[in-house]
């Protein structure tokens, strides 16, 4: 039986030997710092979390990934079933959290209770003149450049051992609904897009993917930005910096989001996107392709070493 429902992605953490250079990353890719002390970074986006991002200093690696429940009660009633603890949350905010760790060996935590920080604006979006409706006149369409203005964690993706042993362990515990299930015969499925169970409040069509590749690993983690001028001045300015691009520009079949991925300094792989498919606890589930899953509507397809 399910214990309680997450309520979306909190923030995921990394191991890295030089803040400095992550912080910086971390920068030009969007978000801004929350606090910073000798040993660890956390960095926010423009909603009003306290922090998306969390560093560590030591040896580079991925260091697990948390998710947001509605009370401090369902963090006691997880702890209780699943023989865990209740305990302070580090990092700005403050609140609770209860530490797991799932059959792949990946720490994942439940939290509660978090002090929200004030909300950033963000810019002001210019109406767009399509072939459709023609709302902007007298008006010039101008994005300045700079960095992305990343929003919000979105989701994160896992490489697992066995997809089918860690979906029953993540709708366990946190109540998540499968969007698109990855078909490679009717016996045998790859891997699937799991959202939060909202009821009939819209949900991001996933807020954690689990791939069967068979051996653990960080895939990638996905930051909304404020829209499409907003993900493509991004580029430019990460592009202009040297940093390591991986995939993108393009649309997503699953899902729908435009979508640009970068490496930061260490290799890990970081998401802009924007323009996601929401759906309620009533769209059910459906089932996908593999084709599907690394197709694009339009834009660069997908690169032979994604996730390597």
């Amino acid at each position: 039986m399910t214990t309680t429902k997450v309520d979306d992605i909190a923030f995921v953490r990394f191991n890295a030997p030089d803040l400095d250079a992550m912080e910086t990353f971390l920068t030009d890719f969007g978000l801004t710092r929350a606090h910073r002390d000798a040993t660890t970074l956390y960095m926010r986006g423009t909603d009003s979390d306290p922090y998306y991002h969390v560093t560590h200093k030591g040896e580079p690696g991925f260091a697990g990934l948390a998710f947001e429940v509605k009370s401090p009660d369902d963090l006691q009633k997880l702890a209780r079933e699943y023989d865990a603890k209740v305990e302070p949350l580090d990092g700005p905010g403050g609140g609770q959290r209860v530490r797991l760790v799932d059959p792949n060996g990946f720490n994942i935590e439940a939290v509660a209770g978090r002090t929200p920080s004030p909300a950033q604006s963000l810019p002001e979006a210019a109406p767009v003149n399509d072939g459709r409706i023609k709302t902007r006149h007298n008006a010039r369409k101008q994005t300045q450049p700079g960095a992305a203005h990343v929003k919000r964690l979105g989701h994160a993706v896992l490489n697992v051992k066995d997809f089918r042993q860690s979906e029953q362990w993540y709708k366990q515990r946190f109540g998540f609904i499968t969007s698109d299930e990855i078909k490679m015969s009717p016996e045998f499925a790859l891997g699937a897009f799991l959202r939060c169970d909202r009821g009939d409040q819209p949900a991001d069509h996933h807020t954690l993917f689990l791939l069967g590749t068979g051996t653990p690993k960080f895939n990638h983690a996905a930051f909304e930005v404020a829209d499409l001028d907003d993900l493509m001045k991004g580029h430019d300015l990460l592009k202009s910096k040297s940093y390591t691009p991986e995939w993108g520009i393009g649309r997503h079949i699953l899902g729908s989001q435009i979508f640009d991925y970068w490496r930061d300094p260490w290799g890990h792989t970081l998401e802009h996107w924007t323009d996601g498919d929401l759906m309620t606890a009533d769209w059910g589930s459906r089932e996908a392709t593999m084709q599907d899953l690394i197709g694009v509507q339009w834009g660069m397809p997908m690169p032979a070493n994604m996730g390597g």
